[in-house]
């Protein structure tokens, strides 16, 4: 697929998701955002038409089976549909049995489920479609390896790659529906501070930390030409290394690496965070974080 002419992209108005929406638009695409928070996404809508592009809004929560089937209904209700990034996902830092039930059910529900969700209304639309189209999920270092106080994140992401991974070999049989992974490490986006946390400090992405364009190219470019995986991130080869091969050193030196790498040294209260309601102040492209982990300064949230 060459030039998409229409893309509905997930978790549009943070992060990864709202990256790829504007390289998107760059190009001249129609874009159907999708996320939880309208006032976000409103704003994605504007940076999109002064890109080049139009963007028509739907505001859903993707963990909702009937909701991401109504906003395939209506980014469809004009014309076909030729590709979707999936970039929804929630997270709560703590150790497993303090992070609470509900918490760590609605993360898996969004990260997981949500990517199920999409996916079976994605396929289902493909088919209507003369069995035509490109899937691209956004993974994670966190679906190959494991790490501490990050129980729901881990957990859901080795799912999504399980998922995508029998779906890729089940779309064998339908050659024109392309279904790609793209895998990134350490990413400078708002989703480590809009976390829940219950380990009275918030997330942090570990270096190296890529900026939020490059794992944004990655999925556009899967949509244009797709392939199995694209990883991204210097170091995520090294790591799943360790991970398989060394796993009795892995699991010794990632507690103390994860205190002093992932996470921030500033005290906070436990919280939810977005995982059940979205926190719209908080939604950009970027967070404060700099490339190989370095802050941003205050207020620069480019």
């Amino acid at each position: 697929m060459t030039n998409p002419r229409k893309v509905l992209v997930t978790g549009a108005s943070s992060g990864i998701g709202r990256a790829s929406a504007l390289a998107l638009a760059a190009t001249g695409a129609s874009l159907v955002l999708v996320s939880r928070s309208q006032a976000a996404l409103t704003e994605v809508a504007r940076d999109c038409a002064r890109l080049g592009g139009s963007a028509q809004i739907v505001v859903a929560d993707v963990s909702d089976a009937a909701a991401v089937a109504g906003a395939f209904e209506q980014a469809t209700a004009d014309g076909p549909l030729h590709g979707v990034i999936h970039s929804a996902a929630a997270l709560a830092y703590g150790r497993f049995e303090q992070v609470p039930a509900e918490v760590f059910d609605q993360a898996i529900a969004t990260t997981l489920l949500g990517t199920a969700n999409v996916a079976r209304s994605t396929l289902s639309i493909f088919r209507a479609q003369g069995e035509r189209g490109s899937l691209v999920v956004i993974g994670s270092l966190l679906g190959k390896i494991a790490t501490p106080y990050m129980t729901s994140y881990v957990t859901a992401k080795w799912g999504v790659h399980g998922l995508v991974r029998t779906l890729q070999i089940e779309a064998r049989a339908t050659p024109g529906i392309r279904i790609s992974l793209v895998s990134p490490g350490g990413v400078d986006t708002p989703v480590y501070s809009q976390a829940g946390t219950y380990l009275s400090r918030h997330g942090r992405p570990p270096p190296p930390v890529d900026p939020p364009e490059k794992v944004a190219a990655a999925a556009v470019a899967a949509l244009q030409h797709p392939r199995r995986e694209r990883s991204v991130g210097i170091a995520n080869g090294i790591v799943v290394a360790g991970f398989r091969f060394l796993p009795g050193v892995f699991d010794v030196l990632v507690p103390p690496l994860m205190r002093l790498g992932g996470l921030t040294g500033s005290h906070v209260a436990p919280t939810p965070g977005n995982v059940f309601e979205p926190q719209p102040d908080g939604e950009a492209v970027r967070d404060r974080w700099r490339r190989w982990g370095r802050q941003r300064p205050p207020g620069d949230r480019s």
